[in-house]
């Protein structure tokens, strides 16, 4: 779990969105502590994409007494193109609202008012979920990856061999030699040789 109270490292970047001025002062003497950093308290989620490309947060804490889908529409944007951890103190226990949430990108969902002692603790958690999660992803994604190499340098074979009228072991030592070469993996030289053998085949004639 991530350390947020070692006054030795970076600060942990916070960005604040509350619609309510007392709570939000509230929140934010909360965590007027060393290891955290409030970059800016906003009152509404609309600018919300803004500051994040400007001040690039670590974290995102939501405190809306009605969250609606604006809100939603916002973080789902930020989770393509900006994915922070985002946690989210909402009245709303409804699940159809959290499930929304959820998707749209917020990494920790309270269903109750946000307690200002409390926040650094849900902050904890929901770093260290984001953390997992992302590693879940960049496994997928390699996974993914590999197996789309995978087909390429089949097919890659395939087309050495009946163009070249070698045996797959050949076909499969040039792609290697290739990839040496070039400096380049196996899936990208397959690739390239893809597109030049299907170039330079024959068309077949329609009978």
């Amino acid at each position: 779990m991530i350390t947020i109270d070692d006054s030795s490292s970076a600060p942990l970047r916070v960005i604040l969105v509350d619609d309510n001025p007392a709570r939000a002062n509230a929140v934010a003497e909360g965590l007027a502590r060393p290891g955290l950093e409030i970059l800016s308290v906003i009152p509404t989620a609309s600018g919300l994409l803004y500051q994040m490309a400007q001040q690039e947060p670590d974290v995102v804490v939501i405190a809306l007494d009605s969250p609606d889908r604006d809100v939603l529409e916002s973080l789902s944007i930020a989770s393509t193109h900006n994915p922070r951890p985002v946690v989210m103190f909402s009245g709303s226990g409804d699940s159809g609202f959290i499930g929304e949430a959820i998707r749209a990108g917020v990494t920790a969902y309270q269903a109750e008012d946000i307690n200002p002692e409390r926040v650094q603790a849900v902050i904890d958690v929901a770093m260290a979920q984001f953390s997992a999660f992302n590693d879940l992803r960049l496994e997928l994604d390699r996974t993914r990856q590999q197996l789309a190499d995978r087909k390429l340098v089949e097919k890659a074979k395939g087309l050495i061999c009946a163009i070249h009228g070698v045996d797959e072991e050949e076909a499969f030592s040039t792609l290697r030699k290739l990839a040496m070469d070039q400096n380049q993996t196996l899936g990208e030289v397959a690739g390239n040789v893809i597109a030049v053998l299907e170039k330079s085949r024959p068309e077949r004639k329609p009978r």
